[in-house]
């Protein structure tokens, strides 16, 4: 980058916080190590040509640092700055969205990023993304599942099954009745059969004597 460039942009990073037209999306990410990441910063006015990515190491405050990693140009495609590892940063357009590809992010690689256009006269900045790279990233507690209460069942009484002779003193009576009934009916039938023979055979006698 040339010594120009670099004393104009420090004079004026005061535009930092103004108002911007570059909208970066996401204004957060934590990724492990050796992963890749990808930043997008969507330029409202579709007649940028050449947009810059930008990294600070520090919080913002008077001292903090910017360092110029890339920009792209309509005319020259992708330009990585010096000392900047070429492999490891991409930055390409697609449509009014401009990216930048980080791949195999160390934690020295924490920061956060910004996009940027030159206007008339101030710089542009975008909304910016805070990127942080772990080793190992944190386990969210599990959610406990709340139990479902069970469906209490209403279950009716059964009948209670009763134990002994099946019939009641009563009933066994009117049998055994009965019995008696049909016996002395059966004894009167038989008694009046036996008299009406004796009869008959009488008859008999008499009329063949």
């Amino acid at each position: 980058m040339r010594p120009r460039m670099w004393l104009l942009l420090a004079a004026q990073l005061a535009a930092l916080h103004g108002n911007s037209v570059l909208q970066q999306t996401p204004a957060y990410i934590m990724v492990q190590t050796n992963q890749m990441v990808m930043l997008s910063c969507k330029a409202i006015s579709s007649s940028t040509t050449r947009i810059y990515w930008l990294r600070q190491l520090h919080a913002p405050s008077s001292n903090s640092h910017h360092e110029i990693l890339a920009f792209w140009d309509s005319s020259k495609g992708t330009i990585h700055s010096e000392g900047v590892e070429q492999k490891k940063i991409t930055v390409f357009r697609d449509g009014s969205s401009f990216f930048l590809n980080l791949t195999r992010v160390k934690l020295e690689d924490s920061g956060t990023y910004f996009c940027m256009v030159i206007g008339s006269p101030t710089l542009i900045f975008g909304t910016g993304t805070q990127l942080s790279v772990v080793d190992i990233l944190p386990t969210t507690a599990q959610t406990t599942k709340k139990s479902t209460p069970k469906k209490t069942v209403c279950r009716l009484p059964r009948p209670e099954t009763r134990k002994g002779p099946l019939c009641s003193p009563i009933t066994l009576s009117l049998l055994v009745a009965g019995i008696l009934v049909l016996l002395v009916s059966l004894g009167v039938a038989i008694h009046l059969y036996c008299r009406q023979r004796r009869a008959r055979l009488r008859f008999m006698k008499q009329l063949y004597k």
